[in-house]
């Protein structure tokens, strides 16, 4: 289990939110944390501490007034991380590769692979002849309803017909470099980790995946380790010490080496 850093983006300042909190109309989310430094500043720290693999995500939709000053902050800090950070928010095959060129060592999608609830084969298909399956990372991440998990598009607003399975995570696995799951009920809440979403993850574990969701203590960290079976990395954003939280961004590193 390695730990991979992230940079979330949201009206242009690196912040941390609840998950399930975010709205697109009037730009709306609770946050937990707004940070007075700006991305290329935790790019730089990741850098400086060797951490790769971690996350640039581009919390306002394209259409939104403050798009623009928040790709600015994306483009800055995959700057100062070349091919050590991977970028998502809005990803298309037309827009891919101003990321990829700017540095980013794979973009990371969801919400164009997915339309009217199902996986579009046909956008996947072309979105991986645009970016090559060794730099993109699929987001499947997923919301609760009625037990099971949904993959959830449009930043974690709409809920798609897609559980997520084994078999899904077969289909899809041909088609990316790694996944990304956000467990989006628990995000930003600092209240432990989704253990069934965990457990889906940790049985199958084929190619790289990243959880985010929750974590809020080194237990949560035992207790994903055990149920993703050492296969399953992980992102900390509201409960590291660098975005508020309690749990030291040098401890941290410490057990997961």
């Amino acid at each position: 289990m390695k730990f991979r850093p992230c940079i979330d983006i949201h009206n242009g300042s690196v912040k941390q939110i609840v998950g399930g909190s975010l709205k697109d109309t009037g730009d709306r989310a609770q946050e937990n944390f707004v940070s007075g430094q700006d991305a290329a500043f935790y790019a730089g720290l990741y850098r400086e501490q060797g951490i790769s693999g971690g996350h640039v995500i581009l919390l306002n939709q394209v259409s939104s007034i403050y798009y623009e000053e928040t790709k600015k902050q994306a483009l800055s800090a995959l700057s100062a991380y070349p091919k050590g950070l991977q970028a998502g928010g809005g990803i298309t095959p037309e827009n891919a590769a101003v990321f990829l060129d700017a540095g980013a060592s794979h973009v990371i999608v969801t919400s164009y692979v997915f339309s009217d609830g199902q996986i579009q084969y046909d956008r996947l298909k072309r979105l991986v002849r645009e970016t090559g399956k060794e730099n993109l990372v699929l987001d499947l991440s997923v919301r609760s309803r009625e037990g099971r998990y949904y993959i959830v598009t449009d930043r974690w607003q709409k809920y798609t017909s897609v559980e997520l399975t084994g078999q899904i995570l077969d289909e899809l696995s041909g088609y990316c470099d790694e996944f990304l799951i956000h467990a989006v009920d628990v995000e930003g809440k600092s209240a432990g980790i989704e253990e069934p979403v965990a457990k889906i993850l940790g049985d199958w574990g084929k190619i790289p995946i990243t959880y985010a969701g929750g974590v809020h203590s080194f237990s949560d960290l035992d207790k994903l380790k055990k149920l993703g079976k050492g296969r399953v990395d992980v992102t900390i954003g509201s409960a590291l010490d660098l975005f508020g939280g309690k749990m030291a961004f040098a401890d941290v590193l410490s057990y997961l080496k």
